[in-house]
């Protein structure tokens, strides 16, 4: 991983206000957190769910006619 240098905003008294961030780096932390947010989704979704189905026996299930 490359070495970044934190840059930031400070104000009047020198007291850091904000982090700059060039737009790839944002981008990228915008993904993980959206990676992050999806996991516990389904997390939630694991925790609190009642009568999961097996995929095998959902894919076994005759099709009606038209759909694949």
């Amino acid at each position: 991983m490359a070495t970044r240098t934190t840059r930031y905003l400070v104000d009047e008294r020198g007291r850091k206000r904000a982090v700059l961030l060039d737009m790839k780096e944002y981008s990228r932390l915008l993904r993980r957190l959206e990676e992050l947010e999806d996991t516990l989704a389904l997390d939630e979704a694991v925790r609190t769910a009642s009568g999961f189905r097996d995929y095998r026996d959902v894919r076994n299930e005759p099709q009606h006619q038209g759909q694949v």
